[in-house]
């Protein structure tokens, strides 16, 4: 019994020290600390989410401490008089499905209601026109395309602050998830096919941005800086990057395409003019790309043929 005692003693003691490292990490938590109406929204549901289980797991702990008091079994107990019920309780099975059920629907209604406020852009600047940006992944890298300003960067993007940013997703090669923790949540990059992503940030700063989808051994590397800022400092950068920044060469932007890293570029037009990666058109220019790859596959492949008729 002594030894049981000292048990309980010792993990009561670590627990004030787990809630240390536990509170600690909180400050990495960069979810909850949003900067943008998009990621606001979403630390709203995962709070509201968070506090509604918590109460869940409360009343459950609850009843089970008050069932577990009660009905111990203890000295001067007479266990003569316990005669359960073994057959089913419709009242308690109706209640075991009711609850269950409300607390999905508590659940769903505002999860469902936030998607479909995220599939358009925010309420507080719909008063200007969203800025079109085509995010195209790569392994392993990121291009953004301003078709508005005529200009691309490479592993990096400016925008401005207080409007709304309509990425338009897709990949040039494996799949991959453009997501920026202070501003919202991801969304996937695939080829052939585009996806919408609306985001806005309130605050100017230099926020982090990253491939979360796992696309082979330059995961890691593939991730990029925002840059927010006011409106005439972005229209000072684009003015800027059009006059300085050299063209994107369509030779140029297939070395790029070759899988691997690199460094921040800036170009003064877009890959656009000869591809958009989020139609069925990139199946068509990666076989352009590559022709010379199938052919000589296709030639192996009918030298296979020949062997084996001669066999």
């Amino acid at each position: 019994m002594k030894h049981k005692q000292q048990h309980w003693r010792r993990w009561l003691a670590l627990l004030p020290l787990s809630l240390v490292f536990l509170l600690s990490g909180c400050s990495e938590l960069t979810v909850l600390d949003p900067k943008g109406p998009v990621g606001q929204s979403q630390k709203d549901l995962i709070v509201f989410s968070l506090w509604f289980m918590l109460g869940i797991v409360v009343v459950v702990f609850a009843l089970f401490t008050f069932m577990v008091i009660k009905y111990r079994n203890r000295p001067g107990r007479d266990d003569k008089d316990y005669d359960p019920d073994l057959h089913g309780n419709t009242a308690i099975e109706i209640v075991w499905t009711v609850i269950p059920l409300i607390i999905v629907i508590i659940l769903s209604v505002p999860t469902v209601t936030t998607l479909f406020d995220l599939e358009k852009p925010p309420e507080g600047s719909q008063d200007k026109e969203p800025l079109v940006i085509y995010a195209t992944s790569a392994d392993w890298k990121w291009f953004f395309s301003y078709p508005e300003q005529g200009i691309e960067t490479v592993n990096y993007l400016h925008i401005p602050t207080d409007r709304a940013i309509e990425f338009r997703l897709s990949s040039a090669d494996s799949m991959a998830a453009l997501w920026i923790p202070r501003l919202g949540g991801q969304k996937y990059n695939m080829a052939g096919m585009e996806n919408t992503l609306y985001l806005e940030a309130d605050e100017p700063g230099v926020y982090d941005g990253r491939n979360s989808n796992f696309n082979g051994e330059g995961f890691t590397e593939q991730t990029f800086k925002v840059h927010a800022e006011s409106e005439n400092a972005f229209k000072e950068w684009v003015e800027k990057t059009k006059k300085e920044a050299p063209k994107l060469t369509q030779k140029k932007y297939n070395e790029l395409l070759d899988p691997g890293l690199s460094k921040k570029l800036t170009f003064s037009n877009t890959h656009l003019a000869w591809v958009d990666h989020g139609t069925n058109q990139d199946r068509d220019y990666a076989i352009e790309l590559h022709r010379d790859a199938y052919q000589e596959l296709l030639h192996l492949d009918n030298e296979r043929k020949d062997d084996k008729e001669h066999e």
